[in-house]
């Protein structure tokens, strides 16, 4: 019953910034452990980010400085905000629950590209 709709993606300038959403219904996002991740073609689906209940964040080494998560319990909405942009963040940028996710939404397609 939870799904998730990710928005704010689009094209940018390389060294531009992005912010994503995801959008989270049927479940209350706080009490889980949630994650950004990313496909891009050919390339299998990796976790960016996390945060936990309590609120510690994770970042992959890839994008460690540039990005950050947070979320808004009152709105029940993830974010990512995205810094530096690089061509290699190229990707389709999806949200879900980390360690036992739940169906996937249709993702939110970044592209960094001059």
């Amino acid at each position: 019953q939870v799904q998730l709709v990710e928005s704010g993606g689009g094209l940018v300038q390389p060294g531009g910034s992005l912010r994503l959403s995801c959008a989270v219904s049927g479940s209350s996002l706080n009490i889980y452990h949630m994650g950004w991740y990313r496909q891009a073609p050919g390339k299998q689906r990796d976790l960016v980010a996390g945060v936990t209940r309590v609120g510690s964040t994770n970042y992959a080494d890839s994008v460690k400085g540039r990005f950050t998560i947070s979320r808004d319990n009152a709105k029940n909405t993830l974010y990512l905000q995205m810094n530096s942009l690089e061509p290699e963040d190229t990707a389709v940028y999806y949200c879900n629950r980390v360690g036992i996710p739940w169906y996937w939404g249709q993702g939110t397609q970044v592209t960094v590209s001059s």
